[in-house]
């Protein structure tokens, strides 16, 4: 039987989520990868308690992660039912609905008829009686900002969520729904947004937006698919996420621009007593609004790593110098 360590919060550190009472961990678990049928349990059942044990107490899912779609959620369901159970309260657990998961015209987007079905049929496979948050996953230029928000605000009003949040909105999109949700008396928690070193589009326009709405950023995609570490080094090797089938991620984009600028970022991490990955998380956690960074993982030791992060959140003027000089050639068009 699981027993949580005694010790898990001792080490962790906790963020508020933009204007709310909710504190977040430094790092979060994204369960997209390694969770779904294809993957063994025991693995994901590792990953998840070692997890909680650190003091990771976000766990983020959506209706579409697996392979196959669905599975992720009954994945970590089946954990949650055998060995954290006793420690529901500790749990922040979030799931989305967005991108297409059925067939026919109801099973994407942005509906009223979508949301529900789909918030409905996440916690049948959670187990759950209700989320502590529930995204809306991408933005549906086609359906009314008020069908959605409605959508949003039913699921909250139900008890099927504590907190609702969006994704991959840009900063128009996002000042739209804020207001919208603001006059129905809804407060937005989160906007979980891409972000990273190679990806610095959301830090002009977005995140101010965030900010002058007390709406807290969680980071996701922050060490850029894993080009932000060590693994493409040497190339594209066989079994990394670049050489396989990755829709985020293929051996074209590993390019020698992107791998010359790593090896250069890696030197200032080296002397900042970090690995390129850690350093790369400490970035994005400086920036404001952002309250906690999503990770994927595929073994608790690279939990594990980039945990130690945490040891150096400290970036000097001549750093963040460096760092920008690096990065001038990346994204930073607004969004």
């Amino acid at each position: 039987m699981y027993i949580a360590s005694e010790a898990r919060y001792e080490d962790m550190l906790y963020k508020r989520c933009g204007k709310s009472g909710v504190m977040l961990p430094f790092l979060s678990l994204g369960l997209w990868h390694n969770f779904g049928e294809e993957s063994p349990y025991s693995n994901a059942r590792e990953m998840v308690l070692g997890a909680f044990d650190r003091g990771i107490t976000y766990f983020d899912i959506a209706n579409n992660y697996g392979p196959p779609p669905g599975s992720a959620e009954e994945c970590f369901g089946k954990i949650v039912r055998k060995d954290l159970s006793a420690y529901r309260d500790e749990l922040f657990i979030a799931t989305k609905a967005g991108y297409r998961h059925w067939p026919g015209p109801y099973g994407e987007w942005g509906s009223k008829k979508n949301l529900i079905a789909s918030c409905d049929n996440s916690l049948r496979r959670l187990g759950l009686d209700y989320v502590d948050l529930f995204y809306h996953h991408r933005p549906d230029r086609n359906t009314p900002i008020e069908e959605t928000i409605e959508a949003l605000e039913c699921i909250v009003r139900s008890g099927k969520a504590l907190y609702v949040g969006i994704s991959n909105y840009d900063s128009v999109l996002t000042e739209n729904i804020l207001k919208a949700m603001e006059a129905k008396g809804i407060h937005c928690l989160v906007h979980q947004v891409n972000y990273s070193m190679f990806d610095r589009r959301p830090e002009e326009k977005l995140m101010p937006v965030l900010e002058s709405h007390g709406v807290g950023a969680a980071a996701y995609m922050c060490l850029a698919q894993g080009i932000l570490t060590d693994r493409y080094f040497e190339g594209v090797r066989e079994g990394s996420r670049a050489a396989g089938n990755s829709v985020f991620l293929n051996a074209e984009q590993v390019t020698d621009q992107k791998v010359a600028t790593a090896k250069k970022l890696n030197e200032i991490a080296g002397e900042r007593g970090q690995t390129l990955a850690q350093m790369a998380l400490a970035w994005c956690y400086r920036t404001a609004p952002v309250a906690t960074l999503i990770i994927g993982a595929s073994r608790l030791s690279q939990i594990d790593d980039n945990l130690k992060a945490m040891g150096n959140l400290t970036f000097s003027a001549e750093e963040l110098r460096k760092i920008d000089e690096l990065l001038a050639p990346y994204a930073r068009e607004a969004f």
